[in-house]
């Protein structure tokens, strides 16, 4: 919400991707019929407003059933001082041209808008629970989680090893400028012995009306450009990463990756090399694993998958990546061999079908080629 009229416009209103964690696997609220469940935030503070609405409702004296309790597990994820009430709700908005983003700059960017015929311009900010009033702007903040992803969990902030990064859009009302959130981004600096530190992206959330607009990227991009300059960071990594951020990785780590020497089509051409690994982890803090990945899509690009002897010598490459699982299988087997009863290995040998396992190879590397295809694409339209 940003003017007044928002709180009727159904075009600022959306919805949740996920509600079991709040509502159970079933995702159902029992006793209601036309059930609304309203919950309204100031654009840029959070201010939370939050209301139900239902036409009617199941009754313990004539029905023998209680209805669930809806507003008591709304309570449970949004923090207390909420407004129940439209007038106290307007009220708080009017203070929001006080409202600032929290923290130390780090980066701004524009992006067109076609709706409004002009740039817009956002800011990137890093903050820290030293910030006066950043706490409580988190608790806000926080709750969009619980509807946005999928197996989210808050965090303890009183661990000073989190750093806190966030997107904000710069808008105008009444001369003033003003600031909407726009997502944000929690990195834990685990210890890595004797004196480095390993930043690892724990939650990644950019709001429903912002998103596929390129600011995940943007956000991924400055938090891996803030962490570059730092002597004692080893490397950054993702816990437990979606499919989704896979993707939005790989184009921002080949974005960043394309210009280093190691990654020139001469070498790409000659294979994956520790040089590719050294110089990916010293200037832009990225692990082996994920340089890898860079490689291949990197080598896609200066590979003319016309040419029969350059797609077989990609096509081997990858494949020798994705056959070590495989590999590893057969070295198990081999062991089997050497202590197992004939039977028994038939038995194993009987779940490990190789026409299958060549099929399950071949469908894992057209996969990889489609997903690499569409990186190369966002690449060349950046």
């Amino acid at each position: 919400v940003r003017f007044p009229e928002d709180l009727e416009d159904d075009n600022t209103t959306f919805n949740p991707e996920y509600s079991h964690q709040v509502f159970g696997d079933d995702e159902v609220a029992f006793g209601y019929k036309g059930l609304k469940i309203l919950l309204y935030y100031i654009a840029g503070n959070l201010s939370t407003f939050f209301r139900i609405e239902y036409t009617s409702k199941v009754n313990e004296k004539f029905d023998c059933v209680d209805a669930d309790d809806v507003e008591s597990k709304i309570r449970e994820i949004i923090p207390p001082g909420f407004c129940t009430n439209t007038d106290d709700f307007v009220s708080l908005l009017e203070k929001e041209v006080n409202f600032k983003p929290f923290g130390m700059l780090l980066h701004t960017y524009s992006i067109h808008n076609e709706e409004a015929g002009e740039d817009i311009t956002y800011q990137i900010y890093k903050a820290d629970m030293t910030c006066p009033g950043f706490r409580e702007y988190h608790e806000r903040l926080q709750t969009f989680l619980m509807w946005f992803i999928e197996t989210a969990s808050f965090i303890d902030v009183d661990d000073e090893r989190w750093n806190y990064f966030l997107v904000f859009e710069k808008y105008n009302k009444d001369g003033a400028t003003l600031f909407a959130t726009v997502g944000y981004m929690t990195v834990y600096n685990y210890y890595v012995y004797p004196d480095k530190t390993r930043p690892r992206v724990s939650q990644m959330l950019v709001l429903p009306p912002f998103q596929g607009e390129g600011h995940g990227a943007q956000l991924l991009e400055t938090v891996h450009r803030y962490y570059m300059s730092s002597p004692t960071v080893l490397d950054i990594t993702a816990e437990d990463p979606s499919e989704n951020y896979v993707k939005l990785r790989d184009f921002v780590l080949v974005k960043l990756c394309q210009d280093l020497v190691c990654f020139s089509p001469v070498k790409l051409m000659q294979g994956f090399s520790q040089e590719m690994v050294t110089e990916a982890q010293q200037k832009l803090k990225i692990n082996k694993q994920h340089t890898r990945r860079v490689y291949e899509i990197l080598r896609l690009r200066a590979t003319n998958m016309g040419d029969a002897e350059q797609s077989r010598s990609y096509r081997l490459d990858v494949k020798r990546r994705l056959i070590s699982p495989y590999k590893k299988k057969q070295r198990e087997l081999a062991k089997m061999r050497r202590c197992l009863r004939p039977e028994e290995m038939t038995n194993q040998l009987n779940q490990i079908d190789l026409n299958m396992q060549r099929e399950q190879l071949e469908e894992s590397f057209q996969q990889l080629v489609s997903d690499y295809r569409r990186v190369l694409e966002r690449l060349a339209q950046a």
